[in-house]
């Protein structure tokens, strides 16, 4: 199976997401997480102007694996720190600057 930039931007993105509706329970850092989520949201769009882009089924697969890494985080807390590690990785990984 191939695929392509913009399929694992849209993935990254909908789990900065559920990373992000699990950090708001942290009600002091409402403001953080939805600044932080915008910022990130922001910077995975930029991404999609190499939507059409395969992507080497290894680099997919690292993506997918953070993916899947974000669906163990619990914790609120820990959710707020993956939302600023978790699309750096993707980021790197898709070789990019983070």
């Amino acid at each position: 199976m191939s695929h392509t930039v913009r399929d694992l931007v849209e993935a990254a993105l909908a789990a900065e997401s559920a990373l992000a509706a699990l950090g708001e329970e942290v009600e002091d850092e409402w403001s953080y997480v939805t600044d932080l989520e915008a910022a990130w949201r922001d910077r995975f769009e930029m991404l999609l102007r190499r939507g059409d882009d395969e992507v080497r089924p290894t680099i997919a697969d690292a993506v997918q694996r953070a993916i899947e890494e974000t669906r163990l985080v619990t914790d609120p807390h820990r959710a707020i720190d993956w939302m600023s590690t978790f699309p750096q990785v993707v980021l790197v990984a898709l070789g990019e600057a983070p």
